[in-house]
């Protein structure tokens, strides 16, 4: 069946999608990675770096959310378990996140799938016999869908993970205007805003400046900002073609997605139906988790992060098996 309960459970004190959220990015934990960095250049004079750790196995492409990085908890954590299953996994920073500011006025928005197919074309091309598996974190995981139901049958991934999924941007960006949900939207909005006033500085974007010195929400930072920049009408326009809820019933891949129900970014009213979804997508609800949370703390209390066991158990299990079941 395409929806399937989750075996993650939490402590009775971890029951909180705020919680979850936000203990999962605060917690203090250490990662050693041996990270190599690699430019890749784009045909329209662009570059997207990507940072590669692990050894010589399967290939797992990774893709950030919204303003993240390989230095975002969520990162560290799968890139020490894939390396710790044998996986090669390279980090895709979406055009400026990777500390260098990207050369074009454009930056990256959460419908452009193009630099995705550039890298794995490239991968394709560089690891011919390599199997390739990716993931995709909230806004990355948006890319990764979207990706794959545009591609279809011609997607040349083994499988793929999405975590915590913003299905329909509309809805999510709404959602994030709403109480406390205030604070991470002044987070990202603040984040944006510093990048696009460094990039303001560097470009000919001087039109832009008085629009930016009054954005305070996201929805008008895509309507002013991320809309104009990247050919949309608007801010509508931007979410309505750039959503992956549309492409899911043309995923073609074994696809595992990853989604807690006390998500506090996502209404539960955009988490997909059976009947949105593929018969390669199998989506995994837990009643708890936030967004990119799903931790627990064990009887030692030390703190247990769900995610880094159930991707590369996914995997894995993909590597022997055709489809996850």
């Amino acid at each position: 069946m395409p929806i399937i309960p989750s075996h993650f459970q939490t402590n009775h004190f971890l029951q909180n999608g705020h919680t979850q959220t936000l203990l999962a990015k605060f917690w203090p934990r250490t990662t050693v990675l041996n990270i190599k960095r690699q430019r890749l250049e784009l045909a329209d004079g662009d570059f997207i770096d990507c940072d590669w750790v692990g050894g010589d196995g399967p290939i797992v492409v990774v893709l950030h959310g919204l303003e993240g990085s390989i230095h975002s908890h969520y990162i560290q954590g799968i890139l020490q378990a894939l390396s710790a299953h044998n996986y090669r996994a390279v980090v895709m920073h979406f055009r400026g996140c990777s500390g260098t500011p990207n050369r074009l006025a454009r930056a990256y928005h959460s419908g452009d799938t193009q630099d995705l197919a550039a890298l794995i074309a490239h991968l394709k091309q560089h690891h011919p016999h390599t199997p390739l598996y990716a993931i995709g974190y909230s806004l990355g995981g948006n890319v990764l869908l979207k990706w794959l139901g545009e591609e279809k049958e011609a997607a040349p991934l083994s499988a793929a993970v999405a975590v915590s999924v913003p299905y329909q941007l509309a809805s999510c960006v709404a959602q994030l205007n709403q109480g406390m949900l205030k604070m991470y939207q002044h987070r990202f909005v603040q984040q944006l805003k510093l990048k696009m006033a460094q990039k303001i500085s560097m470009q000919q974007l001087a039109h832009l400046q008085h629009h930016l010195e009054k954005i305070s929400t996201l929805h008008e930072f895509d309507d002013k900002i991320t809309a104009p920049l990247h050919g949309f009408k608007d801010a509508i326009d931007y979410y309505t073609q750039s959503s992956c809820y549309a492409f899911l019933k043309h995923v073609s891949i074994p696809t595992l997605l990853l989604h807690a129900m006390d998500d506090p970014m996502i209404p539960p009213h955009v988490i997909p139906d059976a009947r949105d979804l593929s018969q390669a997508v199998t989506l995994e609800r837990s009643k708890h988790g936030g967004h990119v949370g799903f931790i627990h703390l064990d009887s030692n209390l030390k703190m247990q992060f769900y995610l880094e066991h159930r991707i590369p158990e996914y995997f894995n299990h993909t590597r022997t098996n055709n489809h996850f079941k």
